[in-house]
């Protein structure tokens, strides 16, 4: 491995300037007052500075030398006004402020969040205003987050691609199934918001064609306490009850919160492949009882060291057993297209699986500059253990048996273990900001099947079908990024991230090993342009890296019966996209969107068939060179007080090359996807929410993919205050938001498969809250909220 180039130039020395700071503690005649507003004018009253108090009344704020006025307000209180002659630090010691002959008693300020939000970088889908998403858990939410698609295991950006997902900006080590089967085990109900960033920054992981999500959990109010319960029933073909409860403490330096949650029962799953060979058809479905069984909880601590430093820990845990019981019919065809036979396979997977996710933190203020370093250090551990038995037998067309095609049993367990430590810094100087940092990350996974082949009472072991495979990962990154405004239309962010990525996979079995290693650079850049209120223009670019999943990179074949089987690639090579993005948003109201993504080395499943043999198999490959573009309008309305509204309408379109080396017909043509998120004030303690959104068919890549489409309502009720709610939800009402197909011809056979891992439920949830919820202190935003939040 090339030596480590990292690290860590974040260690720039800090320069000095020609800047006094001035500083003060602002009181009332008994307590500090928070978030006052603190701002250094010119004697011709051009703002030069300002900030607010922090939750102890302190301020600090920077200048040159000069003459200036300090001006000091807060909601209720009489303004300050102070001449300020600075060569030198000043500090102003305690500034009292006093009461206004027109306070009030207390300020409610109320504002209600958009269920949808449209900032320069992403879009943010605010779960915690979302009724549809009430009672449910993170994948819940997902679905009816804009833009996102859910279907076989994968979550994708509409026209984008799989992406990658974090928790609070922590990238999570798993995708496909394993992911699922995690998020599953989120509350909904502890999730504030769902950042859809679809070309990340350089601070952010380079992994991802289809950009990233970032979950981002609730945080307790300041100077509270609250505690939240509730129950939720989902009925389906099948049922299952889900209780949660969340603690959150917030006062003075700490900060506190506990969220558990256990699910039981089951739901719906099933599953078609259709070979169609020249000679006769091999029509198979699937019918899949899935076990919901989870326990989970969360804890997060965060407490304030000094006024300048934090530290903290967060701790994920989750504990399932989602068993299947299947019941697959597969009928098989002759040239007259009569039924030769039959093949019935029952089989139970029964599966235990535990993830835990360890995480401490610190950040401190480096200087009155406003330069700030944090660290993180992440463990994360995943175990999936996995026991099939499957039995098939052979039925003549008149229903006598044959024999037995396959029986067998698998054991399984996969083991992920992740350690990463990063270190960011926020360094702004006079003129532009600039952050940068490295981050370390090691990640090894076990991979150990065994086959038992039952021929009698006994198994035997089956070395030709079972496989135990290791897989390491190790990545060094450093990134730096700047930006800057320029006057009042212009502002400029450009980023370099660079990953150095070793990677060495080994089947014992095979007596085999793959390396693999690679330093790549990974370019970012914004431009943004308001042109007046009415008017902002923003582009951006930026080069992504998919890495295969380790599920697929694993080598051994899983047999669904004695003509089929699924098996891994350990000769997956990472996928590489630039992505060109450009953005027109007219009074914050209406926002056109256009974007190109050019994929090269793509990798992806292909379902192959053998048209002699017979054969049916499910593989891996790098493969094609893909071109996704799309253009489309993105609404909000909120003229009416009663009615919200979220809408958007694509036209997206996908060209791909096929690989010589792959004997497949590649798909290519255009889709229109339509989504509206609609809520409706019935009255002041009832809301209803109606969701529908709409997927053309589509090509892409192998696949031809039939329509989807969803349609959604909630209702919600508060009572008492808003402690105790009421909600009762209708989810994919018509069961046609997994109900896809792809059509796919491989080696001159056609292949159609399909899934519908059903969303359609009904969902009944109670929910009550307890605590003092009351905010003491007075809060009141400063008007550079969103700039300083972009400089983050």
């Amino acid at each position: 491995m090339r030596p480590f180039f990292i690290l860590f130039f974040f260690l720039i020395p800090i320069l000095s300037f020609s800047q006094y700071d001035i500083t003060g503690k602002v009181m009332n005649e008994k307590e500090p007052i928070p978030f006052a507003n603190v701002i250094l004018t010119q004697e011709d009253g051009n703002i030069v500075n300002g900030g607010i108090t922090d939750e102890d009344g302190n301020f600090s704020i920077t200048a040159k030398k000069g003459n200036y006025k300090l001006i000091i307000s807060f909601i209720g209180y009489v303004d300050m006004n102070q001449d300020i002659e600075l060569f030198d630090t000043i500090n102003l010691g305690t500034i009292t402020l006093t009461d206004s002959t027109t306070s009030l008693d207390e300020v409610v300020i109320k504002t209600t969040k958009k269920v949808i939000e449209r900032k320069p970088d992403r879009l943010i889908f605010n779960v915690e205003n979302s009724i549809a998403a009430s009672g449910g858990d993170a994948m819940d939410a997902l679905r009816v987050a804009p833009g996102i698609a859910l279907q076989n295991n994968a979550i994708t950006m509409i026209g984008r691609g799989e992406s990658r997902v974090m928790i609070d900006g922590r990238l999570l080590q798993l995708s496909g199934e394993e992911l699922v089967d995690f998020l599953a085990s989120i509350a909904a109900d502890d999730i504030k918001k769902i950042e859809i960033i679809t070309n990340p920054p350089a601070q952010y992981e380079a992994a991802g064609n289809g950009g990233l999500i970032n979950i981002v959990y609730k945080r307790g109010a300041r100077n509270s306490w609250k505690n939240n319960t509730s129950l939720a029933y989902n009925q389906n073909k099948y049922q299952f009850t889900t209780l949660r409860n969340n603690f959150f403490y917030n006062k003075n330096r700490l900060r506190f919160s506990l969220s558990t949650n256990g699910t039981l029962g089951n739901r719906r799953e099933d599953e078609e492949i259709d070979v169609l060979y020249p000679d006769g058809q091999w029509l198979s479905d699937a019918n899949v009882k899935a076990r919901r069984d989870n326990i989970s909880g969360r804890l997060s601590i965060d407490y304030d060291i000094t006024e300048k430093t934090t530290i903290g820990a967060q701790y994920l845990g989750n504990y399932s057993t989602p068993d299947y019981d299947i019941l697959a019919n597969t009928q098989i065809f002759n040239a007259t297209n009569q039924i030769d036979s039959t093949l019935i396979n029952n089989s139970f997977s029964g599966r235990s699986i535990n993830s835990h996710l360890y995480n401490v933190h610190m950040t401190t203020k480096l200087d009155t500059l406003d330069r700030k370093i944090s660290f993180d250090l992440d463990y994360f551990d995943y175990d999936n253990k996995l026991k099939q038995n499957d039995l098939v037998n052979s039925f003549s067309p008149n229903g006598d048996f044959i024999g037995i095609n396959l029986q067998s049993q698998n054991l399984g367990n996969q083991r992920i273990d992740n350690v990463s430590f990063k270190v960011d810094v926020e360094h702004p100087f006079s003129n532009i900001n600039i952050n940068y940092g490295g981050k370390i990350s090691f990640i090894k996974t076990i991979n150990d099947l065994q086959n038992l082949t039952i021929q009698s009472a006994a198994p035997l072991f089956n070395p030709n079908s079972s496989n135990e495979f290791e897989y390491t990962e190790k990545i060094q990154a450093a990134y730096i990024n700047g930006s800057k405004k320029i006057g009042d239309h212009w502002e400029f962010q450009a980023g370099l991230r660079l990953e150095n990525t070793d990677t060495e996979g080994f089947s014992k079995t095979l007596n085999q090993k793959n390396t693999n290693q690679y330093l790549k650079l990974f370019p970012t850049a914004y431009i943004s342009y308001q042109k007046n209120d009415n008017h902002t223009f923003s582009f951006n670019y930026g080069k992504r890296i998919n890495r295969p999943s380790f599920r697929n990179l694993n080598p051994f074949r899983i047999y669904i019966n004695s003509n089929a089987f699924s098996e891994g690639n350990p000769f997956l090579q990472p996928s590489f996209t630039d992505n060109f993005e450009f953005n027109h948003t007219y009074k914050g109201k209406l926002t056109t969107n256009a974007f190109l993504n050019i994929r090269s080395d793509g990798f992806g499943t292909i379902f192959s068939a053998d048209e002699e043999t017979e054969i049916q198999s499910i593989i891996r490959e790098n493969y094609y060179t893909n071109y996704n573009w799309g253009i489309g309008e993105i609404h909000s309305f909120d003229t009416l007080s009663w009615w919200k509204s979220q809408n958007q309408i694509y036209l997206l379109g996908s060209k791909t090359v096929v690989d010589d080396n792959v004997v497949g017909v590649p798909q290519n043509g255009t889709q229109l996807y339509f989504a509206t998120n609609n809520t409706f004030s019935l009255s002041k303690n009832t809301k209803l929410q109606a969701n529908f959104w709409y997927r053309s068919p589509s090509k892409f890549v192998l696949f031809d993919i039939s329509e989807s489409y969803s349609f959604d309502l909630a209702i919600k009720h508060s009572m008492f205050k808003d402690k105790l709610q009421l909600s009762l939800a209708l989810n994919d009402i018509f069961d046609k938001a997994n109900d896809g197909k792809l059509t796919s011809i491989v080696n001159n056979v056609e292949t159609v498969y399909a899934q519908n891992y059903s969303t359609r439920f009904a969902r009944i949830s109670i929910s009550y809250s307890f605590g003092n919820s009351k905010i003491k202190n007075k809060q009141r935003n400063f008007g550079n909220d969103e700039e300083r939040r972009r400089s983050n």
